[in-house]
């Protein structure tokens, strides 16, 4: 498979994905494993250990110290990084051509050795508690956490990405070692590079590191969320702000009507010329921080909309986001905004796509959410095809006042808030 980004596709024989793009014009080359695999996969007793293993595989391998793992890509001027999801895990490095030979043995040997040793475990259990206790103490990341597990209330996909300090505290090296043997194996892992590279001599560098790993029991289906359209209201005084919440079930990642919503999204909350932004910051003057975002999943979606603002005028905001998902409902978009949106939408995916690390992470979620590659000429002949009566009908079939939920955090001083006020 090749196109005009010089892409290939080879699968291994124990099911392992490898993905790359050809960049001849850049000196380096970025690398990721993908697990398909993140903290909407975990039981609740062990919410959070996606996260703790990612964490513990820096920690040390069968033949390198954390130590020897740092001295080693800071000898290459190299960066190791990896990441959570809620439905992947991911390793990535990035180093110049000529190192790739190191970087590749770093990354697979961190990914597929770890010792998980227990002084480290503890070690690191206290790391991870204070991320929790970071989150905690900030507001804007607290409120969109309760949002979301209020949402998705009573589902791995509600449940935070770290976990609780409950379940963090119950996690202990057999349930580390049983975690990472049930989820690394071969028809579990898409391995995307993209940069100055050989597709086939790749494939062959990555085969001699992988071949022992087993194609690996697929994993189970996973349980679709029922959203949850419920008020939470948190009082927390020690709060400055009110910090405010507001969303609605939307279309899952692989949805045919994606670039309708990725533009309703653009026109409501999606920049500084965004109609949030303008009538809520920019005319009133209200907030410092307003926007709305898309969170798209494999079988579901949700578009949330944050603010921040006073308590005394909380319930305006609320009412002022609700008036704006009336207009979007009751008038078609003009042809001046339909096209400033698409047009944004255009740059963002464009720009998006100048550096080799975000190209390879585009790679490998293609394949692992659509199992096919979409071409930038594709995708925004998609988005020009949106037109104001479609962008008008999804905001019918998203914005129900039945279907709002709200949370608010912060020093509520007595703020009632009814589901008869959601009305839009």
């Amino acid at each position: 498979m090749t196109n005009e980004r010089n892409l290939r596709r080879t699968e291994l024989s124990n099911g392992l994905i490898v993905l790359t793009e050809r960049m001849e014009h850049l000196r380096s080359v970025a690398m990721g494993v993908w697990i398909k695999s993140g903290s909407r996969c975990e039981p609740a007793e062990t919410n959070g250990i996606s996260h703790f293993v990612e964490h513990m595989l820096f920690k040390g391998t069968r033949s390198r110290s954390a130590l020897h793992i740092a001295r080693e890509m800071d000898s290459i001027g190299g960066n190791l990084d990896a990441f959570t999801g809620k439905e992947t895990i991911c390793f990535t490095v990035k180093s110049l051509a000529e190192h790739v030979p190191i970087a590749l043995d770093v990354l697979t040997d961190v990914v597929l050795n770890p010792i998980f040793a227990s002084t480290d475990i503890e070690r690191e259990r206290g790391v991870i508690l204070e991320e929790i206790k970071i989150d905690e103490d900030n507001p804007d990341v607290l409120v969109h956490e309760l949002f979301t597990q209020n949402f998705w209330k009573d589902h791995p996909l509600g449940k935070p990405i770290l976990g609780t300090t409950e379940t963090v505290a119950r996690l202990d090296q057999k349930k580390l070692f049983a975690y990472h043997g049930d989820r690394f194996h071969g028809g579990n892992i898409v391995f995307s590079a993209a940069g100055n590279l050989d597709h086939d001599r790749f494939v062959e560098a990555v085969q001699g590191k992988f071949a022992s790993l087993s194609i690996g029991e697929p994993l189970p289906e996973l349980s679709a969320p029922e959203p949850s359209a419920r008020i939470v209201l948190r009082n927390k005084k020690a709060l400055e702000q009110v910090q405010i919440c507001l969303g609605v079930p939307s279309p899952p990642i692989t949805d045919d009507n994606r670039y309708i919503t990725l533009i309703l999204n653009t026109v409501l909350g999606g920049g500084m010329s965004s109609r949030l932004f303008q009538t809520v910051r920019e005319e009133r003057g209200m907030v410092y921080s307003i926007y709305s975002d898309l969170s798209p999943f494999r079988d579901t979606g949700m578009l949330c909309v944050y603010a921040g603002t006073s308590t005394a005028k909380a319930l305006e905001v609320v009412d002022l986001i609700l008036l704006e998902f009336r207009k979007l409902k009751d008038e078609p978009l003009s042809t001046d905004e339909l096209t400033r949106a698409k047009d944004q939408l255009r740059g963002n995916i464009l720009m998006g796509l100048e550096s080799s690390n975000s190209r390879m992470a585009n790679l490998a979620r293609q394949e692992m959410y659509f199992h096919q590659f979409f071409t930038v000429e594709e995708i925004i002949a998609r988005i020009d095809q949106v037109d104001a009566e479609q962008v008008q009908a999804m905001a019918h079939k998203l914005f129900d006042p039945a279907r709002i939920a709200v949370t608010l955090l912060g020093r509520l001083d007595g703020i009632k808030l009814q589901r008869k006020r959601l009305v839009c």
